[in-house]
């Protein structure tokens, strides 16, 4: 009997270039309107201008939030609601230093609580998180066109991927 070496599958990616801020409404819109997305924790990657606030708020402005959508750098945290009440919560890593303010920030109880979960910076916060269904990286090129490159981390993750290709 041969004993084949395993197939080792890479994981399920899509790459996509946004090449103005209508491309990102749009694919935001498209993600918006999974509903294995309401329940997905979905983590932004890129340097500090590449897109990851400004995605945010389109994906927020295609749930129907609704008022100021700001990056909570300075709370950690900003939580939202969609018209249907959907619950979402907006974290921004970049100044997250101490593991003990994870307990403080009650954050443990708001990857816990239902909703969505968006998290930009997860790298600062990394030993904590759990895994992100979906990392989107994002970065810019010498023509101010978005690279957006999406992994799935989990099953939830490989079926938006899946959807998201149809």
């Amino acid at each position: 009997m041969s004993h084949h070496a395993p197939i080792v599958e890479s994981p399920p990616a899509l790459a996509l270039t946004w090449r103005t801020e209508d491309d990102t409404a749009a694919f935001a819109a498209r993600l918006a309107a999974r509903p294995l997305l309401r329940n997905a924790f979905i983590a932004l990657h890129g340097e500090l201008g590449a897109g990851k606030t400004s995605f945010v708020r389109h994906l927020l402005r295609a749930l129907g939030v609704t008022g100021p959508i700001k990056s909570p750098t300075y709370a950690v945290v900003e939580p939202h609601q969609a018209p249907d009440g959907l619950a979402i919560a907006h974290f921004d890593f970049y100044r997250f230093a101490d593991p003990r303010e994870w307990e403080d920030a009650g954050l443990r109880d708001a990857f816990a609580a239902p909703g969505l979960k968006l998290a930009e910076w997860p790298e600062h916060a990394a030993p904590l998180l759990p895994a992100a269904d979906l990392d989107v990286h994002l970065q810019v090129d010498a023509d101010e066109q978005r690279l957006v490159h999406l992994v799935a981390g989990t099953r939830v993750g490989e079926q938006l991927l899946q959807d998201l290709r149809a």
